[in-house]
């Protein structure tokens, strides 16, 4: 099985001065979740290489197993500041698609052409879909077959407004994604806040924050065994 994980390659914190990024817990611990179980994964993002990280992602509070294997995982780090171009991948060469996320994804996946596109793609092609924390983002302006937004009448999750406001950052954000994921008429719901919460509805899979990475991940793996 191949999986193909797109990442953010949005670095600046709205007009803040700092930095954002991809989410270190969000990526490594459904790399490796997928990875162990034999998956072939490829990383991409809009600009290709090294994806930037969140450095809140990186401090002490945030560590994980996971984000520790990968802090030793000088193969993997290697791998990561070579992603491909979202521009030269295509959904016919993987089996599905999970995004990790981060602040970043809502302001560059959120309006990447070719971000929207490959979702439609793998969707239209019968293909899960995986989203964490952000990442349902990049599903904000996807449209399902009939023209309608994607997650008009399926069960999503995604980070909570009580989680934006508990970091401090509703006021940054260039939306919140309780709320737009609402106004797409989408069946939001979550979980207690930091807790692992994830949604599955058909090939459409989303967690709610970081602690929602690993089991994410592992319901991936679940939709990609049963369509063996």
């Amino acid at each position: 099985m191949k999986v193909l994980i797109v990442l953010t390659s949005h670095s600046e914190l709205g007009d803040t001065g700092k930095k954002t990024g991809f989410w270190v817990e969000e990526f490594a611990a459904p790399y490796y979740v997928l990875a162990d179980a034999g998956v072939e994964l490829t990383i991409a993002s809009p600009k290709g290489g090294q994806p930037p990280i969140d450095p809140k992602s990186e401090a002490a509070d945030a560590q994980t197993a996971a984000t520790k294997r990968f802090d030793a995982d000088e193969e993997l780090k290697t791998k990561l500041a070579q992603t491909l171009k979202l521009s030269e991948v295509t959904e016919a060469d993987y089996d599905a698609v999970f995004y990790p996320g981060g602040h970043g994804p809502l302001w560059d996946l959120a309006v990447d052409e070719h971000s929207i596109a490959l979702i439609q793609e793998f969707y239209n092609e019968q293909k899960p879909v995986a989203f964490v924390c952000h990442a349902p983002a990049a599903l904000v302006n996807v449209k399902a077959a009939n023209g309608e937004p994607l997650v008009k009448g399926k069960e999503v999750t995604g980070f909570s407004n009580t989680e934006e406001d508990a970091v401090q950052l509703s006021a940054v954000v260039p939306f919140l994604l309780e709320d737009e994921l609402k106004s797409l008429g989408a069946l939001y719901s979550k979980g207690a806040d930091w807790g692992s919460f994830v949604k599955r509805d058909g090939r459409l899979i989303t967690g709610q924050n970081p602690g929602s990475s690993e089991e994410a991940a592992k319901v991936l793996l679940a939709v990609l065994e049963e369509k063996k």
